[in-house]
């Protein structure tokens, strides 16, 4: 008997009817001998409901009230699944974040996990009864309800999964499994049989939505098997892996991308004057993300510092920024918003030289600006205007003939 990981989205979760579905997975898992652990989100758009309740009140809520409020999202779709297993004589309980045991960083809104009590979960297990844990929550050392941000219940189910020392963590999605493009916005994308933690990492990170980032870094970091699978069908996912099994005999294997990027770019009046290291210390110190990174000096002396960011982050980045301005000593500040990131991924890249080349020639042929580039063993990403984001995919798609 292993224990098995089941993670359930927004979407798999949003009706009593897709709950009852979501109930029959877990049933299926112990029917075949294994202890179930089952994480869920909020049901559909309840989370976006909170927040627009929130933003009535006050333009920018006070972060620790928004976690108060968020985590109750979570703690409906958990009850309500349980009291269906319960209905379906099958032995069930639910627990929040803080009952499962899940103590994070005191970060509101975008904690992460520092370290996970399975007591209780373990106790319950062994009692025969299906875990329910509510995702996307915690508690700090101090008794503070924190919520881990975006993606946030992928992320519990596998620090789950490798607490637990589990033998599979299965994400459960409104899809079979990952694509080589988002099937939403390029028709032709094909379902991927496997991948390499790398690989999926890479595409996490540059705006596949199917899994979280932090989620393939705790699966990669415990040796977790993943699955993406159909959340209420029993067919083969997509298995993420140390190895992918499979011969790639393509350079790439999928193509990403991410709207809402802004380009900040702060200029200094002369190179010497430039602080750097400074910049990205008192950004990271206030929690902002920054992504692709470009430093230039000009012919006149001058330098400049670009770096992209998600826009809803811009406001922030900018106060902090003119806040600092006499430690960072720089002149002038400016932004550009309404970009996109558009990436190709594949662990093929490593043998294939030329990838980058024939990615900037398809882009240029077909008249497609490149603001900023990123590369690194098995990834070339781009920023192009955010208007032309779904059609740089397509054409990348086509360039490197992943439909077929």
């Amino acid at each position: 008997m292993g224990i098995v990981v089941l993670k359930f989205g927004g979407t798999s979760v949003s009706t009593v009817e897709k709950i009852a579905k979501t109930a029959e997975q877990a049933i299926f898992e112990k029917e075949k001998g294994n202890q179930v652990v089952v994480v869920v989100s909020a049901m559909g758009k309840s989370t976006d409901r909170l927040v627009a309740m929130a933003n009535e009140i006050a333009e920018y809520p006070d972060k620790r009230e928004m976690d108060m409020l968020l985590t109750t999202g979570e703690q409906v779709t958990i009850s309500l699944l349980a009291m269906t297993l319960k209905a379906r004589q099958q032995p069930a309980i639910s627990f929040t974040g803080w009952q499962a045991g899940i103590e994070t960083e005191t970060v509101h809104s975008n904690a992460r996990i520092a370290d996970i009590d399975t007591t209780n979960i373990q106790a319950a297990l062994d009692r025969g009864e299906i875990v329910i844990v509510a995702g996307f929550q915690g508690v700090t050392a101090d008794g503070a309800i924190t919520t881990l941000g975006r993606g946030g219940s992928d992320t519990t189910a596998v620090a789950l999964a490798a607490a637990l020392k589990a033998e599979k963590c299965a994400i459960g999605t409104d899809v079979t499994g990952v694509y080589t493009a988002d099937p939403r916005y390029v028709p032709d994308a094909k379902q991927l049989p496997a991948l390499t933690y790398d690989e999926m990492l890479e595409l996490a990170h540059l705006g596949a939505g199917v899994l979280h980032p932090r989620a393939v870094e705790y699966a990669k970091n415990f040796g977790i098997p993943l699955e993406v699978r159909a959340s209420h069908e029993q067919k083969a996912g997509t298995m993420i892996e140390e190895v992918n099994k499979l011969e790639n005999t393509k350079a790439v294997t999928g193509v990403a991308f991410e709207d809402k990027i802004t380009r900040v770019t702060i200029h200094w009046p002369t190179k010497e004057e430039m602080r750097v290291s400074k910049v990205f210390t008192t950004l990271a110190a206030q929690n902002i993300d920054v992504d692709i990174i470009i430093q230039g000096i000009t012919g006149l002396g001058s330098g400049n510092l670009s770096f992209t960011i998600q826009t809803d982050a811009l406001l922030d980045t900018l106060a902090v920024l003119n806040d600092n301005k006499e430690l960072l000593q720089f002149g002038k500040l400016e932004s550009e918003q309404q970009l996109a990131k558009v990436s190709i991924v594949g662990s093929g890249m490593v043998s294939n030289p030329g990838v980058a080349a024939r990615m900037f020639e398809a882009l240029t042929e077909k008249e497609i600006p490149i603001k900023m580039i990123s590369t690194s063993e098995i990834k070339v990403s781009t920023v192009v205007p955010e208007k032309q984001m779904v059609n740089a995919a397509k054409i990348l798609h086509q360039t490197f003939e992943l439909d077929k």
